[in-house]
């Protein structure tokens, strides 16, 4: 039971929905983003639960951009961070936790190669706040009848 002194009775007649919940869970993952050029988070979500997150980032032992600043590459992105989604793929795959049938909230709109992945590890839905460069990633998506939307 909750206490009076804790908790504001206004407040407690405010619930964020879920959907709301795992977008806020991938924004706070995305803080722990170490590039410099884009701060993104990615959770994947299966019967209302959180199954997997990824942030932007350096491989594991290799230096952030935080530390020695990114590397652009010929299309103008950093090339030594992976991607949100594609470290979520790799902590899935490296765990052994299947996305098959997930939903991803991710605070942006995924490139093409991560739709890749994100297409081969089988997921349902996919939510996103801010856009790419390009939607070829969201149109991908789209194509393989992957539900996209904004919340």
């Amino acid at each position: 039971m909750c206490s009076d002194r804790l908790v504001d009775p206004q407040l407690s007649r405010q619930r964020l929905s879920r959907p709301e919940l795992f977008m806020r869970v991938a924004e706070l993952y995305a803080q722990r983003s170490s590039c410099l050029r884009a701060r993104v988070g990615a959770v994947a979500v299966r019967d209302g639960r959180i199954v997997a997150t990824g942030y932007v980032g350096a491989p594991s032992g290799m230096k952030h951009c935080l530390d020695v600043g990114c590397d652009i590459g010929p299309d103008g992105g950093c090339i030594r961070s992976i991607h949100a989604e594609a470290n979520l793929v790799a902590w899935s795959a490296r765990t052994g936790t299947t996305l098959e049938g997930t939903e991803i909230y991710c605070t942006m709109a995924c490139c093409y190669a991560c739709a890749k992945l994100l297409l081969q590890a089988g997921i349902d839905e996919f939510v996103y706040v801010l856009d790419y460069r390009d939607r070829r990633g969201l149109d991908l998506l789209i194509s393989q009848k992957v539900l996209v939307h904004a919340p």
